[in-house]
């Protein structure tokens, strides 16, 4: 695989066991781009080996006064730094595109398993470890992958010098044999301990991204309530600690690299010594000494290697582990079947609650519990099951995740009895037309509904960008932004855009964060209505504006959606006003349907969700209460 190819047509099953399994999997999954590297590799590290041997050879002829030997001398001198030069040079060529390819796999993969597991994710992994994941950890996962190549192409090198100095040199190159190896193994005890410190210093950095990312989501409610300066000083104590975390881990490491460092010195040393030694006896001649001691001086090139190896991997294990558990996690309900229906329509309908929606009608849902209005609309789309991990299958969809203590993951509190209203493995398939939507291949299911959270997220960039989006083309983007009542937007867009004066080319901040959530909400709905799906399914679309626009939004969705599916989940009178069908889920289970005015005045358990009564829902109506509700009701025409 090289760079130019990229992205990966698949990336492949990762095996997400554990953290060095999946660094196994990436290895050998690199093997052609692996061979590559140790080949130039060893081309590199033997000709910057054979130096010494040629400066020993130039010295020693110049000894002899032997001017074929010196002319030999160059030659191979010339040889060396060639095969240096190319080695070096293809070599980092090498290990950059394992680097790059490593990283690409992982990120695909991690999208991957974000597009599959969808809102799922979030809820059994914080939104600021999912982060660091993708960015952080991806880059020291792909550091290994590409050291490993050059460790083991410096070690084979180490390995051959040794023997050829025990060859060439008997007497020193036994020294220098046996030094080798101490020096390559002399930091073996002390990576246990800078692994744990490095383990400790990712794990605290982990909490301050994540507070980090929770503080800037949420500025513009901490400003209102003047909260920022306390979130703030948590951010701060969080950053001391990571600082102070990542000092003591650098100390592990400066004495490892000390280390690396003073032993070479010492055996350097005792090299020189007891050549010095040798050749006062007469042993060997001072173009051996010089080729020994040069070789020694050259071999500290390499034994850096093994340092680099060791780091490398005490970073990217618990960035793997890290990987592996979200790559891991799996739905108790699964969307991906092979049946192929062609385009789907017809009638969607909830087997669990007995929700029908009616092809081409717009449905209004009502639920008293938000929670489970929004669990209801994620299953409708095929979205409800709940991340786990293997061995969680018992966890419901209501349980909170809570940090493990080796740090990472989230487990779920409760044993296994999920929430009122949460979707388990077992519990039958939302239909569309007949079908079930966990046969039908993902793709094909997302294609045909389309789920908008009460929550959603604009992407940074042009207004252009945001609304470039799978289209069935029918529903172009000025009636989509009409239909929402985006004309203020567009407005301010363009007045915070200094080199915009087409709106669609006004750039978007990330998340909308320069926008207020009505904004935000009302461009997120013009492009769910862009892409013109068979079903739409709103939860809380217009919870965040004012009634006015929200008259004007419910008026315009009916219009633009006419002859099309649309499930909105609200307790907005004026929204429920617009609807053609009405139906209240209490309980779990629909417990009444029918045009909005009449559950009003009809269903006192409705008139208690739409009104905020705070009675049981079992009071009857008396005529105070019908003509207040009239009026209401004629209020509600006069808004509209």
């Amino acid at each position: 695989m090289q760079i130019q190819d990229l992205p990966y047509a698949d990336p492949g099953v990762p095996d997400a066991r554990s953290g060095p399994r999946f660094l196994w999997w990436l290895g050998r999954n690199q093997l052609g781009g692996q061979a590559k590297a140790l080949a130039w590799g060893l081309l590199h590290f033997a000709s910057v080996s054979a130096l010494p041997f040629c400066v020993g050879v130039a010295v020693q002829a110049v000894i002899d006064r032997s001017g074929r030997h010196l002319a030999l001398a160059g030659l191979l001198l010339l040889l060396a730094c060639v095969g240096n030069a190319v080695g070096d040079t293809f070599l980092h060529r090498a290990a950059v595109t394992n680097w790059i390819t490593g990283a690409a796999r992982v990120q695909q993969l991690l999208a991957r398993k974000a597009a599959s597991l969808g809102s799922a994710l979030t809820r059994r992994v914080a939104a600021g470890e999912v982060v660091a994941v993708s960015t952080g950890d991806v880059e020291k996962i792909g550091w290994f992958v590409e050291a490993i190549s050059r460790f083991t192409a410096a070690a084979v090198t180490i390995v051959l010098v040794c023997v050829a100095l025990v060859i060439y040199q008997p007497a020193l190159g036994v020294v220098v044999a046996v030094g080798l190896p101490v020096l390559a193994l002399a930091v073996l005890p002390l990576l246990p301990r800078a692994t744990r410190r490095a383990d400790f210093q990712r794990e605290k950095a982990g909490r301050a991204t994540e507070l980090a990312s929770d503080t800037v989501a949420g500025l513009r409610v901490l400003r209102g309530i003047g909260g920022e300066e306390l979130f703030l000083d948590r951010y701060r104590r969080a950053s001391q600690e990571v600082r102070h975390a990542a000092v003591r881990s650098a100390r592990m490491w400066a004495l490892i690299s000390a280390i690396q460092v003073l032993l070479p010195g010492l055996l350097l040393i005792t090299v020189v010594w007891y050549g010095v030694h040798l050749a006062r006896q007469g042993r060997i001649t001072v173009g051996e000494l010089v080729t020994v001691y040069s070789s020694v001086m050259v071999l500290t090139y390499p034994l850096r290697h093994f340092e680099e190896i060791a780091m490398a991997y005490s970073f990217s294990r618990p960035s793997a582990q890290r990987a592996a558990r979200v790559l891991s996690l799996e739905r108790t309900t699964h969307v991906g079947g092979s049946r192929d229906e062609g385009p789907l329509s017809g009638d969607l309908y909830d087997p669990v609650t007995g929700l029908l929606a009616p092809e081409g009608l717009f449905t209004a849902v009502v639920c008293g519990d938000p929670d489970a209005a929004g669990r209801l609309a994620e299953r409708l789309g095929g979205h409800a099951g709940e991340a786990v991990a293997p061995g969680d299958e018992g966890a419901g969809a209501g349980d909170e995740p809570v940090p493990e203590e080796a740090g990472g993951g989230s487990v779920p509190v409760s044993e296994g009895t999920a929430s009122p209203g949460a979707v388990g493995a077992d519990e039958a398939s939302v239909l569309l037309g007949g079908v079930p939507l966990d046969e039908l291949p993902i793709g094909a299911a997302r294609a045909a509904v389309l789920v908008q959270d009460k929550d959603p997220v604009l992407l940074s960039g042009t207004l252009r960008e945001l609304l470039d989006v799978p289209a069935s083309g029918a529903v172009g983007a000025q009636a989509a932004l009409s239909a929402a009542q985006c004309d203020d937007v567009l407005a301010a867009l363009v007045e915070g855009s200094l080199d915009a004066a087409d709106p669609m080319d006004s750039r978007i901040t990330e998340r909308g964060r320069s926008l207020s959530g009505g904004q935000r909400q009302r461009l997120a709905l013009a492009r769910s209505l862009i892409t013109d799906p068979e079903v739409l399914v709103l939860d809380e679309p217009t919870s965040a504006v004012d009634s006015h626009t929200e008259a004007r939004i419910a008026a315009g969705l009916k219009d633009l959606r006419a002859g099309r599916t649309t499930v909105v989940f609200t307790s907005s009178p004026l929204l429920l006003d617009q609807a053609e069908r009405v139906v209240l889920v209490h309980g779990g289970e629909v417990a009444a349907e029918g045009e909005h005015r009449t559950l009003l005045l009809g269903d006192a358990r409705y008139r208690a969700v739409v009104t905020r009564e705070t009675d049981d829902g079992t009071t009857p109506l008396d005529m105070d209460d019908e003509t207040t509700l009239r009026g209401v009701l004629e209020e509600i025409e006069e808004t509209a």
